[in-house]
């Protein structure tokens, strides 16, 4: 090749050259790469408008909507807080304005003015979730609420998208009160706490309405890392750290002018005080708040499930004061004075106990067992133990109120006369019916007064029937019992069917309230979130028995507690040795269970103990026991029988000497005077009497107050053996009653006659 052949092979190798590098460039031009931006822009901008149209504003998560049920004692102090999340919803206007803006003033200065996104901190976010670099990035207030509120915690490119649209039309259809609102009540801040209000009462103990600016500072700081600012487990550089964002959080507020400089030169660090469990159901708070769940539920209709998901606050009416006397009163009167260690009986004993104002119906204490997690259900309400004696009030009732007559056609009054033989078949029945008294005991001819006194068995159930069992039943309907499918026999007189101390202290309260229905309430206000209270049942009914047959029940009352079986145990506490008292003792067939419930004018406690098995065993007799089954309280607390008046009453005294507050005094329409003196007894038990006689009234019948010194008389244990028949009935002439006290004629039974291998029969019981 030449020299003209080389040069002209360097010259087309340089075109070439030319030609390529010219092609780069017009493939990169300026206005291609405006052109391509362009493009992507319009992508982004029509991709963003699909998912703008695509995404709608859900509707809020369920576990957003979690909150806690608080309960609070009749004084507003908190009782409880309920629920999976310890959250309480409270509207804006109870969290002070300048709390309010602590939280502005620490995540999103603009919040008033933005429109609720913040595109740079959210294209930061997005950029650092890909790149895997955290995931941090700025949100405004409006953004973390939607996260909260509509969305997750996960951090992925999809929900941060569907967080960018939803705040843009959240902040479109919600005002800025609502959304910092569904903020602060959404948040986590720490120790359990969901939201503004359990955050004050976790970190402050206080409600929100009544935190102050430093205070608020504090939890608006806690937001950004609330376990590491917790300051009760902060270390000194988390510690330094919440201090530095608690100064940034108020030096935004002066700089917004939203707080005074000087204001603010004057606010010190506040503290948090130590973290405490959250409030549960120990003890007897967990009987206390499911007898005011099931309330509500009963008034509203609502499911447990609808009502799980929180947002109430229910205002119990349980006294607080009075609450601890009696949980104190069962602790020094009964648990003191068990040894389940040592007696393995003494673990199947169960109290239960409610105190109610008989005016109003409350419910101002309750004693259900020795806590849900020993024992779930409440004592307090069960009703699968007899009543016993506690029901023998219930058929005089019957009987003044209907004004019935004996066998013999007199008028059943206090001082009407009864053949109390044990064992005499009842007269005038179909269903043969012959109840044994206590001990076998026979009383001979006696007042119905001194029947109540002495719980004697067969002086009721003649009564009964002379009443008619289905007029007796009605008026124990009446009066609050449940008496649903019971056959009205004679047996019923002995308080054979189920009872609660809640259906005997509303069944006594109705005496107490002169005839008036009184049905116990445990509620005294229930509100869902910013609702309308719930209509609760009204208490206090209609008249249900005359006032004259209550108030003549009542007077004989008296004399259980002056001449009868409660004697010792309540005359003898401190401070009711001169009080007005009215009440009945009761211990049902073999001695499955123990009653007192007595009442002062102002108020009426129903106390039970019950027999229930702690555990499987086999029994004296080989016979099988399985845990929860009925048993005998024989021997538990290291004596023989539990007695009505000895535990139960003595439970009952020492709480109510020490809750009535000022007693009153007993305002009686009856004709049987303010307390019937019971007259001596005129016949030899070895002679008994005719069914029933009337003894014809002095011509100065008694009148006066409660005697406060009893005829000296021994009381007699108190149980039933099984009915079996006896003879026919003699007659015996009546006597009139005496009018002043006097001792008892009748012979002294022994305290504690110990086991008399008396056969079982469900159907009897007694005082």
């Amino acid at each position: 090749m030449g020299r003209a052949d080389a040069r002209r092979a360097q010259r087309r190798g340089s075109r070439r050259a030319g030609k390529s590098g010219g092609g780069i460039r017009r493939l990169f031009t300026w206005r291609k790469l405006l052109g391509a931006a362009f493009t992507v822009c319009l992508l982004g901008m029509g991709g963003f408008a699909v998912l703008y149209m695509l995404v709608d504003v859900p509707e809020g998560n369920a576990q957003a909507k979690l909150q806690s049920n608080i309960y609070k004692y009749s004084d507003g102090t908190l009782l409880a807080r309920t629920g999976e999340v310890n959250r309480e919803i409270v509207d804006l206007a109870q969290v002070p304005k300048d709390v309010q803006m602590t939280f502005v003033a620490a995540e999103n200065k603009s919040f008033y003015d933005d429109k609720g996104v913040d595109f740079k901190g959210t294209a930061r976010g997005l950029f650092n979730t890909v790149s895997g670099k955290g995931k941090q990035g700025g949100s405004t207030i409006t953004q973390q609420y939607v996260k909260n509120y509509y969305l997750d915690q996960d951090q992925t490119v999809t929900r941060k998208l569907k967080e960018l649209v939803i705040s843009l039309k959240v902040d479109q259809k919600r005002s800025k009160k609502e959304i910092l609102a569904g903020y602060i009540n959404t948040s986590f801040y720490g120790r359990q706490a969901y939201g503004i209000q359990a955050a004050a009462q976790a970190y402050y103990g206080k409600d929100a309405k009544e935190l102050n600016v430093a205070e608020g500072a504090y939890l608006a700081a806690l937001l950004q890392a609330p376990s590491q600012y917790d300051w009760a487990v902060a270390g000194p550089k988390s510690k330094a750290l919440v201090k530095e964002r608690w100064n940034y959080v108020l030096d935004n507020m002066v700089e917004e002018k939203w707080l005074d400089a000087g204001e603010r030169q004057g606010l010190k660090f506040p503290v948090p005080q130590d973290p405490k469990p959250v409030n549960g159901v120990a003890g007897q708070k967990g009987y206390i708040v499911e007898a005011a769940r099931k309330s509500v539920l009963q008034a509203t209709g609502m499911s447990s499930e609808q009502f799980d998901l929180g947002g109430w606050t229910i205002t119990v009416n349980i006294d607080k004061k009075k609450q601890q006397q009696l949980e104190k009163s069962v602790e020094t009167k009964l648990i003191d004075n068990l040894d389940t260690k040592k007696r393995k009986l003494d673990q199947d004993i169960q109290a239960g106990a409610v105190s109610v104002n008989p005016k109003t119906g409350a419910v101002l204490a309750l004693y259900g067992g020795r806590g849900q997690s020993e024992h779930w259900s409440s004592n307090a309400a069960r009703t699968d133990f007899q009543p016993a004696s506690t029901f023998k009030p219930v058929i005089l009732a019957a009987a003044l109120d209907q004004e019935s007559v004996t066998q013999d056609d007199q008028q059943i009054t206090a001082n009407t006369r009864y053949d109390g033989t044990s064992k005499r078949p009842v007269v005038g029945s179909d269903v043969a019916f012959s109840p044994e008294n206590e001990d076998d005991r026979d009383y001979g001819s006696v007042t119905v007064q001194t029947a109540m006194n002495k719980s004697i068995n067969s002086v009721f159930a003649q009564m009964g029937v002379d009443v008619g069992m289905d007029e007796v039943m009605q008026t124990a309907g009446k009066l609050g019992m449940d008496v649903k499918g019971l056959d009205a026999v004679p047996a019923q007189t002995l308080g054979s069917m189920g009872a609660s101390p809640m259906e005997m202290a509303g069944i006594y309260a109705t005496l107490d309230n002169h005839g008036k229905k009184v049905t116990p309430q445990i509620v005294k206000s229930a509100v869902h979130q910013s609702d309308d209270p719930v209509q609760m049942p009204d208490a206090i009914g209609d008249q249900v028995i005359t006032r004259q047959a209550a108030d003549s029940v009542t007077s004989v009352l008296t004399g259980v507690v002056d001449d009868g079986t409660a004697h010792e145990a309540v005359r003898n506490a401190e401070g009711l040795a001169d009080q007005q008292i009215a009440g009945k003792t009761g211990t049902s067939d073999d001695n499955k269970s123990a009653w007192f419930t007595g009442y002062t004018p102002n108020l009426v406690t129903s106390v039970g103990l019950f027999g229930e098995a702690a555990f499987d065993r086999t029994g004296e007799n080989g016979k099988k026991i399985h845990k929860y089954d009925q048993v005998t309280l024989k021997g538990a607390g290291g004596g023989g029988r539990v007695n009505g008046g000895g535990f139960p009453a003595q439970i009952w005294a020492d709480f109510t000497a020490k809750a009535m507050g000022d007693p009153g005094k007993f305002v009686l329409d009856t004709d049987m005077g303010a307390a019937i003196t019971p007259p001596p007894d005129t016949s030899s038990p070895s002679a008994p009497a005719s069914p029933s006689e009337e003894v014809s009234p002095s011509d100065d019948p008694t009148t006066k107050a409660p005697a406060t010194t009893p005829p000296a008389t021994t009381e007699p244990p108190e149980t039933t053996p099984p009915a079996s028949p006896s003879g026919e009935p003699t007659s015996e002439p009546p006597t009139g009653p005496s009018t002043e006290p006097g001792p008892s004629t009748t012979p002294e039974l022994p305290l504690d006659p110990g086991d008399n291998n008396r056969p079982d029969n469900e159907n009897a019981a007694t005082r």
